[in-house]
């Protein structure tokens, strides 16, 4: 018998016919490897599908006996079709038997045949299960047999994330695509939340597979291809991008992929087969993905995200470039990204989202510390969890212990539905504390303030008991607008900060944009190191439009009431001063306008760059009161990128180098009488609140969220007892990260809820 194929093409034509008939799932899956056993003139063709528990079960046949379906299975890693499944790889044998792989399973009937063909089956890297072709006669199938094999998993591959084939799945069992995972993670608060996921740019979904005009199909992709390559080029014709740079040489790295000929055979390939352009894309991707997951070393499991974000770049061309927004989640939705900035968050409706998962950004991220602003759960580092889930997936944030359960199991549900009651109850014994005055036992008394952004925010001061705002981040409100809000807006939002606090004080910061903090409406020059750009007071400064706008709104704001002004990302004593000026400027404006100065007008600095720890007795006596924005100034004396996954955990905050920072502002201002806040990340958990404490700070501002385990823990302290041993323990040095492991021990000593 002459071994031909009637062609992809005429194969993939026969299979849209399959697909668009009025079938159920296991009469079409066996209409399928019927089909292509009498293309490819096959003895067989099989197809398995992984299990959860890593077994491949036989889900349809042709050639082999029908009442092994649903009852043979074969370990992964075990057989031929369990070799293929293990390594994402082809196999094309002529004598199968003497493959030392070979598995014989007699209930089957497989012993006649001689040649194999097999294939992973793919979405997303993940292998979802094996399909395969047998023949009696030895012999190796052709490159368009295995292009056509491969071509038609890609189609199962969607057929097996559909609900419709759940009906299929044996009661009690699970398939490795909806398998129930728990995954590690960075907690950046302590609670809990249960809700569905929703993917943050999700990889375009492709529903049309098989070319109706294959012609029309490649030349869709060339200009598609073309489209692409001029965007990337165009990125290099920047006048920031013609200096050699790591940035650029990044971007070369990138723009090889999108020039890479044997990528884009394959893609040509896959459109000559009968997929579509988007279909093609989306099988090649696939393909490479699991081999590059599968890889070693780590340069190459690097450069998976540059290939995943090429792929999607060519697809978001191909379908016009589409995009989900915010107001299409769904209730208790559960954000999961690779990574964001703050502005993609603020897009999202915040009244249903109850968390974040990133599978890169660290606690102290401008995203993340703006999704604990608006009350989220927020988890962090969570490897390749934007790849397993889909849209709808159930999931569960624990961070209290730092995991994330992807499609949990109904007991672990009930489990957390416990859990999420005592929360509760934990949340109800923290209220309770609202209205007690925040003194230690030993009669230290600690101001507890919010950090805030958002108008949303404000209300939750009622329910904390907080003393007031120590930073109201200005910038909040300027990356959600679509353009430069007007002063009137600007003087309409701070008059309405000021009404929500009540009398109690509340700490404008002025804009801090640039770096991660993108505003839309601005132009953004591309920087090799952004957090140490043109950011911030740099940016003010330069546009002193911004500033002089931003303070003029404030004093109008203010209208005869207190106002605190915070000037952000000093580097050293003379910027602070020529802010001062355009203060002084728009206070004679003020005047002249007729309109009332602020009863009490304080301007403060805030400290975040270390070269200001070595000029604090020249700037304080200039200042009305200072802050320490711990995430910044932590990053800088560590150089380690706060948004950087491999650096983010490897230096502690409150070890002794940093922490003797800390104190060498807190003597200062004592020195010089200037009212101190700590207002990073570091003041609303409790071992770091401690150490500050202990040090001498005694002024916090946290995230709403945390007012109550402080205050707690406050309450709960000798200060006096536990802060001669930290101070101590700096003078002497040593160990630097001792201070931690000295903090806890302290703790227990006095039984302090941590």
């Amino acid at each position: 018998m002459a071994h031909t194929i009637a062609g992809p093409r005429e194969l993939l034509r026969r299979l849209r016919e399959t697909m668009a008939e009025p079938l159920g799932i296991q009469e079409r899956l066996d209409k399928i490897v019927e089909l292509i056993a009498d293309s490819m003139r096959a003895d067989v063709c099989s197809f398995y599908v992984l299990r959860d528990d890593g077994a491949l079960e036989l889900f349809a046949t042709h050639g082999l006996k029908r009442e092994a379906v649903h009852q043979t299975s074969l370990r992964l890693g075990e057989g031929l079709v369990g070799l293929i499944a293990s390594e994402a790889m082809s196999l094309n044998l002529a004598d199968a038997p003497k493959h030392p792989a070979f598995a014989y399973r007699p209930e089957t009937g497989e012993d006649p045949f001689q040649s194999f063909l097999g294939v992973p089956v793919l979405r997303a890297g993940q292998t979802l299960g094996v399909l395969d072709v047998q023949s009696v006669e030895s012999r190796l199938y052709r490159e368009d047999e295995t292009e056509a094999l491969m071509t038609t998993a890609t189609l199962l591959a969607e057929m097996v994330s559909t609900t419709e084939f759940d009906s299929l799945i044996t009661p009690g069992s699970e398939i490795e695509l909806r398998r129930p995972r728990s995954l590690e993670a960075s907690a950046y608060t302590d609670g809990i939340a249960l809700g569905k996921v929703f993917v943050h740019d999700p990889r375009v979904v492709v529903t049309n597979f098989v070319a109706e005009d294959v012609d029309q199909e490649k030349e869709r992709l060339e200009s598609a291809i073309r489209t692409m390559r001029v965007t990337i080029d165009d990125m290099f014709n920047r006048g920031d991008m013609q200096a050699r740079s790591e940035h650029r040489e990044i971007l070369e790295s990138y723009r090889m992929f999108a020039h890479d000929r044997g990528w884009v055979r394959r893609l040509r390939e896959a459109v000559g087969a009968g997929l579509t352009a988007e279909a093609a894309v989306e099988r090649v991707q696939n393909d490479t993905r699991a081999r590059m997951m599968r890889q070693t070393d780590p340069y190459i499991r690097d450069r998976l995200h540059d290939l995943d974000d090429l792929a999607n770049r060519l697809l978001r061309v191909l379908t016009g470039g589409t995009k989900v927004f915010g107001h299409e989640l769904p209730d208790n939705a559960i954000l999961v990204a690779r990574n964001m900035g703050p502005a993609e968050l603020l897009e999202y409706d915040r009244r249903k989202l109850r968390g974040v998962v990133l599978e890169e950004g660290g606690m102290t991220a401008h995203v993340s510390i703006v999704a604990r602003s608006l009350g989220l759960n927020v988890c962090g580092q969570v490897e390749n969890i934007a790849a397993m889930c889909e849209t709808g997936d159930d999931i569960i944030l624990d961070c209290q212990q730092g995991i994330v359960h992807l499609r949990p199991s109904v007991d672990v549900m009930a489990t957390y539905a416990d859990k999420v009651r005592m929360s509760a109850k934990r949340q109800e014994r923290f209220a309770a504390l609202r209205d007690k005055p925040s003194i230690t036992r030993d009669g230290v008394e600690i101001t507890l303030l919010h950090n805030s952004g958002l108008i949303a925010d404000l209300p939750a001061i009622e329910e904390t008991g907080a003393a007031g705002i120590g930073l109201f981040r200005t910038e909040l409100q300027f990356m959600i607008a679509s353009k430069l809000p007007r002063l009137a807006e600007q003087v309409e939002l701070y008059s309405e900060a000021m009404e929500l606090v009540n009398g109690r004080p509340i700490v404008f910061r002025l804009l801090d944009i640039g770096g991660d903090k993108v505003v839309p409406y601005l132009r953004a020059e591309a920087e090799e190191n952004p957090a140490m750009g043109w950011r911030s007071l740099r940016l003010a400064l330069d546009r002193p439009g911004l500033i002089r706008t931003q303070i003029r709104g404030l004093l109008q704001a203010a209208n005869g009431r207190d106002l605190d002004i915070l000037v952000p990302m000093i580097t050293d004593a003379t910027e602070f001063r020529e802010a001062r000026k355009v203060l002084d400027v728009e206070l004679k404006r003020l005047d002249n306008a007729g309109f009332k100065r602020p009863k009490n007008l304080r301007f403060g600095a805030m400290i975040e760059v270390p070269s200001l720890l070595f000029e604090l007795d020249h700037l304080l006596p200039m200042t009305d009161f200072v802050s320490i924005g711990s995430n910044d100034l932590v990053q800088f004396l560590t150089a380690a990128d706060r948004a950087n996954s491999r650096v983010v955990r490897r230096y502690d905050p409150i070890a002794i180098p940093r922490l003797r920072a800390f104190k060498h502002v807190a003597d200062a201002a004592k020195r010089h009488n200037v009212p101190l806040t700590m207002c990073g990340e570091l003041a609303g958990r409790p071992i770091e609140a401690l150490a500050l404490m202990a040090i001498g700070i005694d002024r916090l501002s946290m995230a709403a969220s945390s007012i109550g385990q402080i205050k707690e823990l406050v309450l709960s302290l000798d200060l006096q007892a536990i802060r001669g041993q930290i101070c101590a323990a700096l003078d002497e040095g040593g160990d630097p990260l001792i201070i931690r492991d000295l903090i806890y021990d302290l703790a227990d000593r006095q039984h302090l809820p941590l």
